[in-house]
């Protein structure tokens, strides 16, 4: 049975999430805090956290990122601020999703389902899962992208980007597709979504030395893996 935490301290809330839950045959932890839900997620499995941003204690960023040091679980943010922002940092960090408040019980059960079919396709694709091309490489079964040798330190949904288009060199991408692919086609996100994590992905490695490749943007389509860069106009 699929397992779900969620985090929130409106009492409310967690109940009604729990019962719509419930209804979808999900089992459920709810807890009001960040200590109590790193203690929930430690002992216990889940296998998708529903995380309010705004809670007492260790506030839900900062569980986002204690969690991320250790799970790939999915984690879906829920905020009652819609800044662009913390919907930024929050998938930054490692969220898989977000969610801005007020939203229906409905939509909250459309995006975990969403969240959850789109970990399970991943993981029954049998594509290969590690490239090396260049002085690039990179390992989706363990998330790990190395540059010269050395790691680059990139969330999951970057280094999924970077798999993308590198294992797919010359081929341009629309965000659109790339919305579809890697964020799933009921994905709520807009485009904006896209540039906002390649934006960071490429702030990342250009720490490291790759003059022979780069993520080139193709203005009004999307972005495409290059290779033998002369001239980096983005």
């Amino acid at each position: 049975m699929t397992r779900l935490l969620i985090v929130d301290d409106n009492e409310q809330i967690t109940d009604v999430l729990t019962l719509y839950a419930e209804k979808e045959g999900f089992e459920t932890v709810a807890v009001s805090c960040g200590e109590d839900a790193l203690s929930a997620f430690r002992a216990n499995t889940f296998d998708l956290i529903l995380l309010d941003l705004m809670i007492p204690g260790i506030d839900g960023l900062d569980v986002c990122r204690q969690i991320r040091k250790v799970s790939d679980i999915p984690i879906i943010m829920v905020t009652a601020r819609s800044e662009d922002y913390e919907r930024i940092m929050g998938l930054e960090i490692g969220a898989d999703d977000y969610i801005v408040k007020p939203f229906s019980p409905g939509e909250v059960m459309a995006r975990v389902k969403a969240v959850l079919r789109r970990i399970s396709k991943s993981e029954a694709s049998g594509a290969p899962l590690v490239i090396f091309t260049l002085n690039l490489m990179i390992d989706l079964d363990a998330y790990l992208v190395k540059i010269n040798g050395q790691t680059v330190p990139l969330t999951k949904r970057e280094c999924e980007i970077l798999w993308l288009l590198c294992g797919n060199p010359d081929k341009v991408f629309t965000r659109t597709e790339l919305l579809n692919r890697l964020w799933g086609y009921d994905y709520y996100g807009d485009t904006r979504t896209v540039d906002s994590h390649v934006k960071r992905l490429r702030s990342k490695i250009s720490r490291f030395e790759h003059p022979l490749w780069d993520i080139k943007t193709i203005w009004g389509v999307g972005y495409k893996f290059e290779k033998n860069i002369k001239d980096k106009k983005d």
